[in-house]
């Protein structure tokens, strides 16, 4: 686990070919042959309309299939590789599979030129930059509201990207960092209520709830020890059953309290402003949150590898 964070800070993503990029194509690939639905922008974006929220199970049943072919299939090659491998290849394997799967270097990378933009005042570049991290429409973004989109997103992919990976990598190795992140991804990529994705898509968006389940509320005490605690207990208590996902409401709303920031609010989604539960209490954000919200990431994976360290030292002792 130390050798793998170690590796992403050095080295970050890989540069020329990721496997995330390129299980995205697989994915693709998959969910074209499979969910050939006419990929128009109303049925790509727009809300579900009264008339396809009836459960379909067929297309349930085909997105199992599609899940199972996209995520068991190199998990099997993985298994494979690891049982007829000597040990030590084995470990190597693991080693990668780990550096790959999370990505705390291109947390920062990312969220680190909206700081600077806003810093800058160029409102315009930060929108920009912000456009790479987040879903909503960041060309109707004031500065604040940049901010605040760029650290809910340092905040949900602290989870998403690091924390739990390496929950499920200290429980079943390489194998387990490499079924959490496939199946986040295809949450990213498949997990949307809308007409093409609603049925198809329910299995991700399910599976990825269940793994994310226990790391989410660890990554939320993470937060939580990490800055505020009394306020993050509080905010995450009290605020995280209002948001719509069950993982990102704690772990949003317990570092939005450790931040001591305010957080979620309205947001704009295809045209149209939504309505979000308030995350969080304090100051508005601003470039600091977004700065202060790395270090957060940051302290918390110091936790982790400590804890896993005081963990394997007890093991063996």
């Amino acid at each position: 686990m130390l050798l793998a964070v170690v590796l992403d800070a050095l080295l970050g993503e890989p540069k020329r070919f990721h496997p995330l990029v390129a299980f995205g194509r697989y994915a693709s690939a998959i969910e074209r042959r499979l969910n050939p639905t006419e990929a128009t922008p109303s049925t790509d974006t727009a809300p579900p309309c009264r008339s396809v929220l009836a459960r379909d199970p067929r297309r349930r049943i085909t997105g199992i299939a599609a899940w199972s072919l996209a995520v068991l299939l190199p998990l099997a090659v993985l298994l494979a590789l690891r049982s007829i491998l000597p040990p030590w290849t084995a470990f190597c394997i693991d080693t990668l599979v780990l550096y790959a799967a999370i990505g705390r270097r291109s947390l920062g990378e990312h969220a680190r030129p909206i700081a600077e933009a806003l810093d800058a005042n160029d409102l315009d570049a930060a929108r920009v930059a912000v456009g790479w991290m987040v879903s909503r429409d960041t060309g109707v973004l004031n500065a604040s509201q940049v901010a605040g989109a760029a650290t809910e997103s340092v905040l949900e992919n602290g989870h998403d990207a690091v924390f739990g990976a390496l929950f499920w990598f200290a429980l079943l190795g390489g194998p387990g960092a490499m079924l959490f992140r496939l199946a986040n991804t295809l949450d990213a990529m498949w997990g949307y209520r809308t007409p093409r994705y609603l049925h198809f898509g329910w299995a991700a968006a399910r599976i990825d709830d269940v793994l994310g389940y226990v790391p989410a509320r660890l990554t939320a005490l993470s937060y939580a020890l990490a800055g505020r605690f009394d306020i993050a207990l509080r905010c995450w208590r009290e605020q995280a059953p209002r948001w719509k996902s069950p993982n990102a409401g704690p772990v949003m709303a317990a570092g939005a309290g450790a931040l001591h920031v305010e957080l979620g609010g309205p947001a704009p989604y295809h045209g149209e402003w939504q309505d979000r539960p308030v995350l969080g209490q304090g100051d508005t954000p601003d470039a600091s949150s977004i700065r202060t919200a790395l270090r957060l990431v940051d302290r918390g994976v110091i936790g982790w590898l400590v804890a896993a360290l005081l963990m394997g030292v007890a093991a063996h002792a």
